[in-house]
């Protein structure tokens, strides 16, 4: 590999590596964030295995995030999971969907 392309690798690996690594905190940031701001829900609205919810504004959108201590009775057909992906009809992740 000439010297010339090797030093153009480097300089996109390590700019990769700042960007991952300022998002990586990032997100950490947001769900300790997160975390303390969820409430008890009202009486009205609760459900078995609900920790917490949290209502927001943003971009106009009303947004509710519900934690849950335990996996709920249903989930989504199509859902996305820890690694970010979509996960599939049929998968083994997608079990709680009814």
């Amino acid at each position: 590999m000439s010297a010339h392309l090797d030093q153009w690798l480097n300089l996109v690996l390590r700019w990769a590596h700042v960007i991952t690594g300022i998002a990586w905190i990032g997100t950490s940031f947001y769900f300790n964030w997160l975390n303390s701001r969820l409430t008890p829900p009202p009486p009205e609205r609760r459900e078995p295995g609900v920790a917490g919810e949290l209502w927001s504004v943003h971009g106009g959108g009303f947004y509710r995030v519900v934690k849950y201590t335990v996996a709920p009775g249903s989930c989504p057909a199509r859902s996305i999971g820890s690694s970010g992906k979509r996960t599939p009809r049929g998968s083994p992740a997608s079990r709680f969907s009814s």
